[in-house]
């Protein structure tokens, strides 16, 4: 149904200790953006477009718990101080700046994400040093815009990638702290990403007009995004609920494979569906942000699907870890060494459990092997090949993500064991139904995209005016229970 009220996480999901932010899909949220909206594109406040998207933005991260608008605001300043050092402060200490800028944000990211799982296997729970930390509260979005602040930092001691870093980093101290402000907190963003970097969104800092509004562009994100959300992930995680222990021990192998397909789907759904929303709000008011997923399901290898699959944190990682580290310049050891290295750290990134860095390990490792073959097996390039190699990392995409429902690794071992036991379990049939209909959107959007080009182009006009029709009538009538963004976890 339309417009509910902002729910809490899965139950099997790691919980957000902290707050859950204002929900894009709430009434709320919808009045936000309609009276920001309002004020930002009124002619005589033109020169007010900043604080009105920093207010708006301050609403909406602290409409459910005020006082962690405190850390998002010492995290801004930290980053705006930090950066400007950089820039303008004494020249024989930038680094020292920036690695002190740097260390800030990641000692925020560890206390508030990590203290729980290291009180969990370093301290007795009992203990009071351990009480403490497992009753850390996780800020939504922490790890999004303490990456943002990141770049920021390292962005202005590189020079901005060759932009000029005098863009990033005004000389004007109160011009400065302002945009990094607005950078650091811009609503759509701010709680699940992009991931955006201050050398891409900094130089958009601009007064914008109304006149400018790529209104078709907005409405194509809009809804293909909110579809995504509202129709199919919300629907299907109404399926994938049975994943949770111990419900999954009393399902058939059938339907716990269904539910650990529609729960790959969910979680593309979900996220993609999240991105797009974000871009498409963006664009309203005049910025915009990179693209986040590019059909990241028929990917033929796990290079490609990192390149495809929430580019915002796997270019993250590249760009300020796996390259300084040494990427693959330093030998073959080395470069199996740093690819570890970073996805176990992306894997954690995701969640304070060993799980995601299980999860992490496992892609690291399948990254390392399809290196190692790459040079000595050659495959014919043809369709059957290709199509064979994207099914295969599919499959193992999607029992990846068993670790993403089920945190618990002992709970993702048990579910594996049923999937090989309970074929003697009857399957209901509906639920099968139900989810490989939702699923089969997202399937048919990835295939969308393989079919040729100039068979699209024949249809385009009418199949998108089709399309979209269709999807904004299913938003209306056809939207599950609404829910927290799966990634308000990370």
């Amino acid at each position: 149904m339309w417009w509910k009220k902002e729910p809490q996480m899965d139950a099997d999901c790691c919980c957000v200790s902290g707050s859950i932010a204002m929900l894009f899909n709430s009434f709320s949220f919808v009045l936000l953006v309609l009276g920001t909206f309002c004020l930002y594109y009124v002619p005589c406040l033109v020169r007010m477009q900043v604080p009105i998207l920093i207010a708006a933005s301050f609403i909406f991260y602290a409409a459910n718990q005020p006082l962690l608008l405190a850390l998002l605001l010492v995290s801004v300043f930290a980053n705006a101080l930090a950066s400007y050092a950089v820039r303008h402060g004494n020249a024989k200490c930038r680094l020292a700046y920036a690695s002190l800028g740097v260390g800030v944000n990641l000692a925020a990211l560890i206390f508030f994400k990590y203290s729980p799982l290291l009180g969990r296997t370093l301290l007795r729970s009992t203990g009071s040093v351990g009480e403490f930390l497992l009753a850390v509260p996780l800020p939504v979005g922490i790890s999004f815009y303490t990456f943002q602040g990141i770049s920021l930092v390292v962005d202005t001691l590189r020079g901005d990638g060759g932009r000029g870093d005098g863009e990033i980093v005004p000389r004007s101290v109160t011009k400065h702290v302002t945009q990094t402000v607005f950078f650091i907190s811009f609503f759509p963003q701010l709680v699940a990403g992009p991931i955006v970097r201050a050398a891409d969104f900094v130089p958009q800092i601009r007064p914008k007009y109304l006149r400018d509004v790529d209104w078709q562009g907005c409405f194509r994100l809009l809804v293909l995004g909110y579809f995504f959300k509202m129709v199919l992930a919300d629907n299907l995680k109404d399926h994938t609920f049975w994943i949770s222990y111990p419900h999954f021990q009393f399902r058939s192998t059938a339907t716990l494979l269904a539910m650990l397909l529609a729960f790959s789907m969910q979680i593309f759904a979900d996220f993609a569906g999240y991105s797009l929303i974000a871009m498409g709000l963006a664009k309203l008011f005049g910025y915009h942000l990179r693209e986040n997923f590019n059909f990241p399901y028929i990917s033929r290898s796990f290079a490609e699907f990192w390149q495809k699959w929430h580019i915002s944190l796997s270019s993250f990682l590249k760009d300020y870890l796996y390259i300084p580290v040494g990427g693959n310049r330093r030998g073959t050891l080395r470069t199996y060494v740093n690819i570890g290295v970073v996805m176990v750290l992306g894997g954690l990134w995701h969640g304070a459990a060993w799980s995601y860095a299980v999860w992490g390990t496992a892609h690291g490792a399948m990254l390392m092997v399809e290196r190692a073959l790459k040079n000595l097996v050659r495959l014919p390039d043809n369709r059957l090949v290709g199509a064979l190699r994207a099914a295969f990392v599919f499959s193992f995409v999607t029992l990846a993500w068993l670790l993403f429902k089920l945190p618990n690794f002992g709970h993702a071992i048990r579910y594996m064991k049923a999937v090989l036991a309970n074929t003697h379990l009857p399957t209901t049939a509906v639920g099968i139904e139900c989810m490989a209909i939702y699923s089969a959107a997202v399937i048919l959007y990835h295939l969308w995209h393989l079919a040729p080009a100039a068979g699209k182009a024949r249809i385009k006009a009418f199949s998108e005016t089709l399309a979209y029709g269709s999807m904004l009538f299913l938003i209306v009538t056809n939207s599950g229970s609404a829910n927290a963004f799966i990634y308000f976890q990370f």
